[in-house]
């Protein structure tokens, strides 16, 4: 008798970052990721989210609450957000108004996911008006975000944040291991990277949970764990999955630029430096990927070492069809990818 599959723990969640393919306009790429948030919904997942990167050929995604808008008119159940807006490249009140809209638009099911991220080079920071520095005021951003949703920001007397000002979303703060203290500090839900749940990441899920601040977004801290998660008949077909973004993020590496995705097929035909090389194997690692028994044991042991509430998958692939296959096998491991 075959022993079924258990079901993972925690409901799951997709981040997709509309990658653009080889040979193809970025805008199919991103008509492409509103008609998957409709296959996403129909899997059961739990939230849809969108990411914000500027000057990338290999993401169309540069506009991530007017693509959220998009993605929330497309479907019916499915919370959607941002995964996320970096702070740093937007003044709060802008911030709080487009998330005020999307608030008002679609009640109940918009995620407001921050960063702190900025331009990958000199020349897009120098654009977007901002420089690695505006970092370090993260924490000041999202205070001042906090209050425009309240009363009115403190330093902006008589100025009030329409449609906003009154309404209560849940913020999540996309944050590495020094930045859990920020979202604690804020009172935002943890997103952190690390599949594999190295000693660092478990630390800084420890040091978010004792130092959480009770605040209108959250009343107690919430962690949710990011990464890539590929499922497929086999474990070579799974690792297939993650060849092309690997591939394109080795090029980022040592070219300075992520390009649109190549189908695994065509990588395997391209020279790579050595230095290329390391990128593209380190890119292959960290990842939980394989069959459907296989990844269900490893996320069931993710959330045994992290005691994640919530598993944001992030995987990203040229070949769209084996992509939501990916998907739809692990729907089957989440029991209804938590509705409930």
């Amino acid at each position: 008798m075959t022993t079924p599959t258990p079901p993972v723990p925690v409901p799951l969640s997709v981040l997709d970052r509309s990658h653009t393919r080889q040979g193809r306009p970025p805008g199919e790429a991103l008509r492409d990721t509103v008609r998957f948030a409709q296959q996403i919904e129909e899997l059961g997942y739990s939230r849809f989210w969108v990411a914000e990167h500027h000057g990338v050929p290999g993401v169309a995604g540069a506009a991530p609450t007017v693509l959220a808008a998009a993605v929330a008119a497309a479907t019916r159940r499915i919370r959607v957000g941002t995964g996320g807006v970096m702070l740093p490249n937007h003044r709060p009140l802008v911030v709080a108004e487009q998330f005020g809209v999307l608030e008002s638009l679609f009640p109940g099911r918009i995620d407001m996911g921050l960063g702190r991220s900025v331009g990958f080079t000199d020349g897009i920071r120098r654009a977007l008006g901002t420089e690695k520095e505006a970092m370090a005021d993260f924490g000041a951003q999202l205070a001042e975000l906090a209050e425009w949703f309240t009363a009115g920001a403190r330093a902006y007397p008589q100025v009030h944040a329409h449609p906003a000002e009154g309404l209560r979303l849940p913020a999540f703060v996309l944050a590495n291991d020094a930045g859990a203290e920020v979202a604690a500090a804020a009172g935002a839900a943890l997103v952190i990277g690390g599949l594999k749940g190295k000693d660092g990441m478990r630390a800084a899920i420890d040091r978010y949970r004792a130092a959480f601040r009770p605040s209108p977004w959250w009343q107690e801290p919430y962690v949710v764990v990011a990464g890539n998660v590929a499922v497929a008949a086999t474990a070579d077909e799974a690792r297939r999955l993650l060849i092309p973004e690997a591939w394109a993020l080795a090029r980022s590496r040592t070219r300075g630029v992520f390009p649109p995705l190549r189908s695994a097929e065509e990588i395997a035909t391209l020279p790579m430096t050595d230095r290329e090389r390391e990128y593209y194997e380190a890119g292959l690692r960290g990842h939980i990927h394989g069959t459907e028994e296989q990844v269900a044991a490893e996320l069931a042991a993710l959330v045994g070492r992290t005691g994640a509430d919530e598993v944001l998958v992030t995987t990203g692939s040229y070949d769209r069809a084996a992509l939501l296959d990916s998907y739809a096998r692990l729907a089957r491991l989440t029991a209804a990818a938590g509705r409930a």
